[in-house]
């Protein structure tokens, strides 16, 4: 497994413990379309999208700018590399299930 699956699975990990709560999708690759990121989803009403990458590692420019087109729209972007990333993730998401 590869040093950015093992954070993929991680966070997927994460995303299922809230599955009855939470909606999210992690599109496939295909080379057609839009230029999107690892996991797209929805909590408590509120857009999130996430783009794993291996410990050190930080997104293209391409990423980059989905992560930021979807802060601009009203959602939050995630870039994580780490359990620190997981772990903010984990706290991001009990703080919105509040709401």
């Amino acid at each position: 497994m590869t040093p950015e699956a093992k954070v993929k699975k991680k966070i997927k990990t994460l995303l299922d413990e809230y599955e009855t709560k939470i909606y999210y999708y992690m599109p496939v690759p295909s080379g057609y379309g839009r230029v999107t990121i690892d996991y797209l989803g929805c909590a408590n009403g509120v857009f999130f999208g996430i783009e794993a990458k291996a410990p050190g590692e930080h997104p293209t420019s391409r990423q980059h700018a989905v992560l930021v087109q979807i802060e601009l729209a009203g959602g939050r972007g995630f870039a994580i590399d780490s359990e620190v990333g997981v772990y903010m993730l984990r706290m991001w998401l009990d703080e919105v299930m509040k709401l």
